[in-house]
């Protein structure tokens, strides 16, 4: 056989990802909904439908400083969009002149009642006479205090917002599965929403394994190597919506291992490992998590997967509480890519999160690369919006195992199992990733 058809048929062997993913994912359910005051919410995902119980704005009220008034007492103004000013401020070189027979603030709450030629003095915010259909700019008058001269004419209804406007009470303001953003929290207080109904962020426990592993603050040397993953995934872990926790290094020892596992299922929703997930003789974590003892499979089931970099990867569930645990490989790149790829769509999908998966574009590749046959792979990549729409994508430097690839990386440009050579110009899929820059 050749070399290419060695690598097919060891690729054969192992399984899609696509088909792994719903394997894992149709195992995991959403957290348990809780009731969250309103200033606790944010970054949550809702758990069911929220519906405005009052209206937006509440009641009539001024938009702008100024003298509420009623039009038909200018009337002499503009009929012309927006503002218009006479040649002499009103048609005939004339002003209207009103009695301003009272002051209304954003505090105020007696109703009161326009009589013909008055008007009141009104701040923004501040409820609205009966009677009254436009608020006067007070730049537009002489600004006086107990009659005031208008010298040019809104449009009817100008300068105010009316009950319900904008929100009329029984509106859909967000569906379950939205996240809660400062904006969200707004709409949810202005139509008097004090609690809401959320999944909780997922709590994620962050476990490095290796005996050579040291931590950060020194350079690497032959026999340690700086733990880079729990530091890099505790971030990626934060920034998919967990509560993310650093548990830091596990040394190779069994014990201790399951000791540290057994201990984090108090604290987690998900434990994620990094390292030990090969077939090597130091590969501990696949040794211990999937040994069978008692004629039973272990808690967690490793899996050769269609996926480069890293195809070891490991899922199931440990303790009395059968916490999921994602067992990704130690090599920093492929940590960081099985990370995107199976442990932080779990975190969504824990959280309650619709969608998933990161969104994706299709977009013109801008130089030839070529692909492990039979893998699907995903490479560091920037893309960019192209004038005229479309985007296109340029592959970084050094592949999917360098880090400042990764770094630098605005997308990851998706290259499916059976593409070994994608030209420049064609048409490829590329996962969005956020833009933090």
């Amino acid at each position: 056989m050749t070399a290419t058809a060695d690598a097919e048929a060891a690729a054969n062997e192992l399984t899609p990802l696509a088909d792994y993913l719903g394997s894992v994912l149709r195992r995991l359910r959403a957290l348990p909904p809780l009731d969250l005051d309103l200033t606790q919410a944010y970054g949550n995902v809702l758990a069911e439908d929220v519906v405005a119980p009052h209206s937006y704005p509440a009641f009539d009220q001024a938009a702008v400083d100024g003298y509420a008034a009623r039009w038909e007492d200018i009337s002499g103004g503009s009929r012309g969009p927006g503002y218009v000013p006479a040649p002499s401020g009103m048609p005939g070189g004339r002003s209207i002149r009103l009695n301003v027979v009272g002051d209304l603030g954003a505090a105020s709450w007696r109703p009161v009642r326009l009589t013909p030629g008055s008007c009141f003095s009104v701040a923004a915010g501040a409820p609205l006479p009966i009677g009254a259909d436009v608020v006067v700019p007070v730049e537009w008058t002489d600004q006086g205090m107990a009659a005031v001269e208008i010298f040019r004419a809104p449009k009817r209804g100008y300068g105010l917002r009316r009950a319900g406007e904008e929100l009329v009470a029984g509106t859909l303001l967000a569906r379950a599965g939205a996240y809660v953003s400062p904006a969200l929290v707004a709409v949810f207080a202005a139509t008097g929403i004090g609690h809401v109904v959320v999944r909780p962020s997922p709590r994620v426990v962050i476990v490095a394994t290796g005996d050579e592993l040291v931590d950060v603050g020194r350079g690497s040397q032959p026999g340690q190597v700086v733990d880079t993953n729990s530091h890099a995934l505790t971030a990626a872990a934060a920034e998919a919506g967990g509560l993310a926790y650093r548990v830091g290094i596990c040394d190779d020892d069994p014990e201790a291992l399951r000791g540290l596992l057994d201990d984090q299922t108090l604290r987690a929703d998900l434990i994620i490992t990094t390292g030990g997930t090969g077939t090597g003789p130091g590969d501990m974590v696949r040794r211990i998590l999937s040994r069978r003892e008692g004629g039973r499979a272990g808690p967690v089931t490793f899996t050769e997967v269609a996926l480069y970099p890293g195809t070891a990867l490991g899922f199931g569930t440990v303790g009395a509480e059968e916490v999921p645990v994602v067992c990704l490989p130690g090599e920093p790149g492929a940590a960081l890519i099985g990370f995107e790829v199976l442990a932080r769509p779990a975190i969504q999908l824990l959280a309650g999160a619709e969608p998933v998966f990161r969104p994706s574009v299709r977009a013109h590749l801008l130089e030839t690369v070529s692909s492990p046959v039979g893998l699907r792979e995903f490479r560091p990549a920037h893309v960019a919006e192209r004038r005229g729409g479309g985007y296109t994508v340029q592959p970084l430097a050094g592949g999917p195992y360098t880090l400042s690839g990764l770094s630098d990386a605005n997308g990851l440009l998706v290259l499916g199992e059976r593409v070994t050579t994608a030209a420049a110009g064609s048409t490829v899929d590329v996962l969005l990733l956020d833009r933090r820059r």
